[in-house]
């Protein structure tokens, strides 16, 4: 589990100095932001998810959190198996099941990075998601977040920590007390507290990597039930040390809270050797998920990670190269995508428009390639004006599944809201969201539609239920007591009164009441 810019960059700290504590702040800023932990014993589950909910609504105020259609319904093609491989294995306890979020946040992060919280929340960085070139090494990843989660390691390193924190404080305190009877005994006293300070860090740094090792062994087999190659952790563990340049001599391995990386694929490689079926035991042939679509999203999150223009014009120089032509095909397709997507970045609508044709053609060998082809050219229709174009793209069928994906709803329900029919958008977004209720984006195009057609109390009413469902129940509470204002002033719009929908505002004032009223105790 690694933590950087997105994640908080004082996060780490902050919860060591909280376990020692006995409560987890997280600075100044958020202090009041994180539940109590008492007396630092270990956490229940739901006081887990409290913590977990407190830390992600930060992340979710965060300016590099992205919310991104095409990259998370890639990344939930992997996820989703991933999280079913657990279940299936007993790593999801059924009592547990509930009291995690099971949430994937995106950030705009160009590290080779992920990272797990409390909670069953995870944290991607379009960093690692462009490093990567196969399925198998994503899931390699996500599979060892997700353990860190099931196994519920943050506990019990709280657990640990708490009944380290006595002899540590003990030994400083001595140290204190040593230096306060003169100079003489202040080497000595400064010793002491370091050395102290240096145990506790040292046994810290062990549980650690004892803990990335189980998270590395308990993913390889969820990978592996899953059906995803297990050569992905060998090649992602390449990724990373290649990233962090990292080898044996850079520096005292003891000193670090992760094992080597050389030494966690030497571990994952004598598993394939042991564990794998012969199929498993080297890189397999790529089937066209698993080589075109992961090449096209690393393209795509590794121009949504540096929007500067002049990094943004190196892909426009490589769709112009003429050695573009003798890269393999998903390599043309990558370069191409990259570069359309990269002339959107920078508002250059006539470049797309003239490389958008070249990207179809070179997708049209892989039906799963040019699905997402078709998804970025209704975005560049969206983009220039031309919704039907749009909703065009977004009606061709589908070779890869058999109902539509996320992608296209959400981005039909944007094409039919600007084409001027918001009303059968409301229809979709309501039918949507009855199976998928914790959609924040699906909850924002039905708050739009909504207020094309007039109807501010639902507009505000889902409007809230963005803010809720972000972990954010005060700004809630507040977005639904605007609408319920706006009940009791009769503003209805033109469609007249909406009793089910004041009735329901009411509903939810009442529960986002008490949800605030907790969260004010917890702080």
């Amino acid at each position: 589990m690694l933590l950087c810019r997105f994640a908080v960059r004082t996060l780490s700290l902050a919860l060591v100095s909280a376990l020692l504590a006995g409560h987890a702040p997280l600075g100044a800023q958020s202090a009041a932001a994180l539940p109590g932990l008492g007396d630092g014993a270990e956490l229940s589950p739901a006081s887990e998810r409290r913590l977990g909910d407190s830390i992600a609504r930060q992340l979710y105020r965060d300016p590099d959190y992205l919310q991104d259609l095409v990259l998370m319904d890639y990344v939930q093609t992997i996820w989703q198996p991933l999280l079913a491989a657990a279940r299936q294995r007993g790593e999801v306890l059924p009592l547990e099941e509930d009291l995690n979020a099971w949430q994937i946040l995106l950030g705009r992060d160009r590290s080779v990075n992920a990272f797990a919280l409390p909670g069953g929340y995870m944290g991607l960085h379009l960093g690692l998601i462009g490093a990567t070139q196969t399925r198998a090494e994503l899931a390699s990843v996500l599979a060892h977040e997700l353990s860190h989660v099931t196994q519920r390691h943050i506990a019990r390193n709280m657990a640990r920590q708490s009944a380290m924190a006595p002899w540590v404080v003990g030994a400083m305190v001595l140290g204190i007390l040593a230096a306060s009877k003169g100079a003489d005994n202040a080497q000595g006293a400064s010793a002491a507290v370091v050395g102290s300070q240096a145990l506790a860090v040292q046994s810290q740094l062990n549980y650690s990597r004892d803990m990335e090792r189980e998270a590395d062994r308990i993913g390889f087999a969820v990978v592996q039930e899953a059906g995803f190659s297990t050569q992905g952790f060998v090649d992602m563990f390449a990724i990373l040390q290649q990233s962090s340049r990292l080898t044996d001599g850079g520096g005292f391995s003891y000193l670090r809270s992760h094992p080597l990386t050389t030494e966690r694929m030497a571990d994952m490689q004598s598993r394939i050797g042991v564990d794998a079926p012969p199929e498993q035991r080297s890189r397999q042939t790529p089937d066209p998920l698993a080589d075109w679509v992961p090449r096209l999203m690393s393209a795509r999150a590794r121009v949504l990670a540096q929007p500067d223009a002049q990094v943004l014009a190196v892909w426009f120089a490589q769709a112009r190269d003429a050695a573009l032509g003798t890269q393999p095909e998903s390599q043309q397709a990558a370069v191409l995508y990259g570069a359309t997507l990269a002339a959107m970045q920078v508002r250059d609508w006539p470049l797309a428009v003239a490389l958008y044709p070249r990207l179809v053609e070179r997708c049209r060998a892989n039906p799963a390639a040019l699905e997402q082809a078709y998804w970025l050219g209704a975005e560049l229709g969206l983009a220039v004006g031309d919704p039907a174009r749009a909703l065009a793209l977004l009606a061709q069928p589908s070779a890869t599944r058999t109902a539509p994906a996320r992608t296209q709803v959400l981005l039909a329900a944007q094409a039919r809201s600007r084409s001027g029919a918001p009303a059968q958008v409301v229809a979709d977004m309501r039918s949507w969201l009855a199976d998928h209720p914790r959609d924040t984006a699906a909850w924002r195009v039905l708050s739009q539609a909504y207020g094309a057609l007039g109807n501010q109390v639902a507009a505000v009413r889902a409007e809230a239920e963005v803010s809720a469902l972000e972990q954010d129940p005060a700004a809630a509470l507040d977005r639904m007591r605007a609408a319920q204002d706006l009940v009791r002033a009769g503003k209805w719009g033109p469609r007249g009164p909406d009793y089910v929908e004041a009735s329901i505002v009411d509903s939810r004032v009442r529960e986002l009441a008490a949800l605030a009223r907790q969260q004010a105790l917890e702080r």
